[in-house]
């Protein structure tokens, strides 16, 4: 396939949940297509595509057939498997590249290529059985956080290690994760506050960074994103600097989530230290959709249709995003009635506890 890709082209979404969902809706409006490659037959995003494919992310058959359906892949969550990507890239591009990817679903890796790049994170050390937690806790101290390497977010796959912990069992707790085979401990940081960058990468190193934001969470799962973060510009221009360095590295093309961890040092100062990547669309980038001039969604399909990035500047002094959680989206009539809030329902099914069910947007002028 040509880049740039010429409107009414297709691009194919692997996962069909509600990012999936938002990315299909600006690639509308856009005038491309979209066709969505999940397993769940009830998929959110399946309803505002152009087309979709039902099919295991393991099944190649399948994954030839959604390759010849399209004209570039791209994906709405980072646990897709490796070998998913690689069948596909044997007949057409996918963004973000395989590289991302790899680095963004191993804990371990993650870290290990941050410190490659001169990119502080939390101490860390390899765990791979029960008396390498020992070795690691009696080194990192306690509190510290046990994470498997793989599969973990919203809080799972995590147990913090208090004073009196039993390490033994902790380590066997993990046995109910998924991908649980290694781990990683995680020394605790004390941090002020967590900020994340969204920015994007095109296919010719073109970089544009949306204000980096300040997220609060609430059982592990983001409440409320607010733009701009309070924080000195000098931070904000490291966090958006370290970034850029990211995707650089990467070469990526698409729009990355980096999270990072302000932390006062002596004297007063701050630093920043990343927390984790993401290589898609995220959460605490919603507030761009009605926020900015540019959304996040419109912006990582320009990126990977070959397009030039929009404009990523902020609407208002600031803007406000908050999650539905749960049976907090059967409040849409009294939010529908707020004058300035724009609302967001992503079209499940079921509202279940803890289940991300929509969010709304606020833009304070």
């Amino acid at each position: 396939m040509k880049f740039p890709l010429a409107p009414n082209a297709t691009i194919g979404i692997l996962g069909g949940g509600q990012l999936g969902r938002m990315l299909a809706l600006a690639a509308a409006r856009l005038g491309l297509k979209t066709r969505i490659y999940a397993p769940e037959p009830d998929s959110p995003a399946f309803d505002v595509s152009s087309g979709h494919r039902i099919g295991a992310y393991e099944d190649e058959g399948e994954l030839a057939l959604f390759a010849a359906e399209v004209d570039v892949v791209t994906y709405e969550f980072e646990n897709v498997p490796a070998r998913t990507v690689s069948v596909l890239e044997e007949s057409v591009k996918v963004f973000p590249g395989a590289a991302a990817l790899t680095v963004s679903q191993d804990r371990l890796a993650e870290k290990e290529f941050m410190s490659s790049l001169g990119i502080a994170t939390a101490a860390y050390l390899a765990v791979d059985d029960a008396g390498a937690l020992a070795r690691a806790v009696a080194q990192l101290g306690r509190p510290s956080i046990l994470k498997t390497r793989r599969f973990g977010y919203d809080g799972k796959g995590q147990i913090l290690i208090r004073e009196g912990a039993d390490l033994a069992a902790c380590f066997r707790s993990l046995g109910d994760s998924p991908g649980n085979h290694s781990a990683i401990l995680e020394g605790f940081v004390p941090f002020l506050k967590e900020v994340s960058v969204v920015a994007a990468r095109d296919m010719h190193g073109g970089f544009a960074a949306f204000d980096v934001c300040e997220n609060q969470h609430e059982h592990h799962i983001l409440h409320l994103t607010h733009a701009p973060a309070e924080i000195d510009p000098a931070t904000a221009e490291l966090a958006v600097d370290m970034t850029k360095t990211i995707a650089e590295a990467l070469d990526y093309v698409g729009v990355l989530a980096v999270e990072l961890f302000v932390v006062e040092e002596h004297g007063g100062k701050t630093a920043l230290l990343v927390n984790e990547m993401a290589p898609r669309v995220h959460n605490s980038g919603h507030w761009t959709e009605g926020g900015a001039v540019t959304s996040q969604f419109e912006q990582h399909i320009r990126a990977i249709a070959g397009w030039s990035l929009g404009s990523p500047q902020r609407h208002g002094r600031a803007v406000e995003m908050r999650n539905l959680i749960g049976d907090e989206a059967d409040a849409y009539l009294q939010i529908l009635s707020e004058p300035g809030a724009r609302l967001t329902l992503y079209g499940k099914r079921e509202a279940r506890s803890g289940r991300k069910m929509g969010h709304v947007t606020r833009i304070l002028e």
